[in-house]
């Protein structure tokens, strides 16, 4: 089924569900060539900047096939991870991630209230269909000064870096990944982009739903941003 152009929003979830269960063999590998490692490096920014650590209970949400939880466990948390594509857990558990895993989708987490330490997420806030909901529903599973933690992509301002991001990004990222995973899912990661709302409005979103001290930090240039925030205590 082809993603481009857009799904409509009440299509949205069915329609990148499928896409996910169609390129989840090959998605680490892709992710590691596009973004010639970084993706793993930011992920790593991501947790050190939220201080993940011992004893942490993290939940993962959009985990795909386990990249975040196995930083996370590596520094000894606890981790659930959960995602609506089968297929992507079923990659996670053949990598060997140890976490628990849960096909659940991510406005109705299969946890009780304040469980959680700690929630992350890589690469899935533009794949969501309302982030308020999920928001929400993390403000929920958190604890009170439990932390978060969100990596996209973003565009940069700059209009010469924006020119030579829009090139790779829309160009050629779509070109590789047809070429070797899915035309379609390639096509349409890069205009998911338009999902996400401008960075005020995003951290204005967070700030609604419970948070605070929330921080946007911009990477490569504004090619990606980490957000960051603390569940308030009342």
């Amino acid at each position: 089924m082809a993603l481009d152009p857009l799904p409509p929003l009440e299509e949205k979830g069915a329609r990148v569900r499928a896409m996910f269960d169609r390129i989840a063999p090959r998605y680490d590998r892709l992710n590691r060539l596009l973004s010639a490692g970084l993706d793993q490096r930011w992920r790593r920014e991501a947790l050190d900047r939220i201080g993940v650590g011992q004893g942490d209970r993290v939940v993962d949400l959009a985990c795909g096939t386990g990249d975040l939880a196995e930083l996370s466990m590596e520094r000894g948390a606890h981790v659930v991870g959960v995602d609506f594509a089968l297929e992507m857990l079923g990659a996670a558990r053949r990598r060997g991630i140890r976490a628990a895993l849960f096909q659940a989708d991510a406005e109705a987490l299969p946890l009780p209230d304040e469980w959680a330490t700690v929630a992350t997420c890589g690469f899935a806030l533009r794949n969501f269909v309302s982030l308020p909901a999920i928001f929400g529903e993390l403000a929920r599973v958190l604890e009170p000064g439990g932390r978060v933690a969100f990596i996209e992509v973003d565009r940069p301002r700059p209009a010469l870096i924006r020119a030579a991001h829009t090139l790779y990004f829309d160009r050629i990222v779509p070109l590789v990944g047809g070429l070797l995973s899915d035309r379609s899912a390639y096509a349409y990661l890069p205009k998911s982009t338009v999902y996400l709302p401008p960075k005020a409005e995003l951290l204005a979103l967070l700030e609604d739903a419970g948070f605070e001290q929330v921080e946007h930090r911009p990477l490569l240039l504004g090619a990606a941003q980490i957000v960051t925030g603390i569940r308030r205590k009342s």
